[in-house]
């Protein structure tokens, strides 16, 4: 699900806490190491991020929150901000070759640079909350 969170609206928020949960507590913050991710350079997007993306004249960027059962990729186009919430059992995630991520949800997606440690060690910290809520099969 793709939204405008520029403007505060229940509904929408509301929408996302029943998709990937509330925001953690400031003691699992803490407790997580942090729940938010570097900022991240997108390198290439599915044509509805692209088409608001270039409406930026300056590079584009996002940065990832986790949450209890998914994670929100946030990235901000001319004066809005925009939300794709990605419930764990939609999120795919593939390492490309050149030090990057393709981060998928449904038809969207967007690919970012993971160029340095600290956004590496967050995918890790993303995988393994990933793997921990993925219920094991009988």
């Amino acid at each position: 699900m793709l939204v405008n969170t520029s403007y505060h609206n229940p509904e929408i928020e509301k929408k996302i806490d029943q998709e990937v949960g509330k925001p953690f507590s400031l003691k699992d913050r803490v407790l997580l190491g942090g729940i938010g991710s570097p900022p991240l350079d997108i390198t290439s997007a599915s044509s509805s991020i692209y088409n608001l993306l270039s409406l930026n004249n300056d590079r584009s960027r996002c940065n990832l929150e986790l949450r209890p059962n998914g994670v929100l990729l946030r990235f901000r186009a001319r004066l809005d901000s925009y939300t794709l919430v990605i419930p764990f059992y939609k999120l795919v995630l593939y390492k490309g070759d050149l030090a990057q991520y393709s981060i998928y949800r449904d038809h969207h997606f967007v690919k970012v640079k993971a160029d340095t440690k600290a956004i590496q060690k967050f995918f890790t910290k993303l995988l393994e909350a990933k793997a921990s809520s993925t219920p094991e099969s009988l």
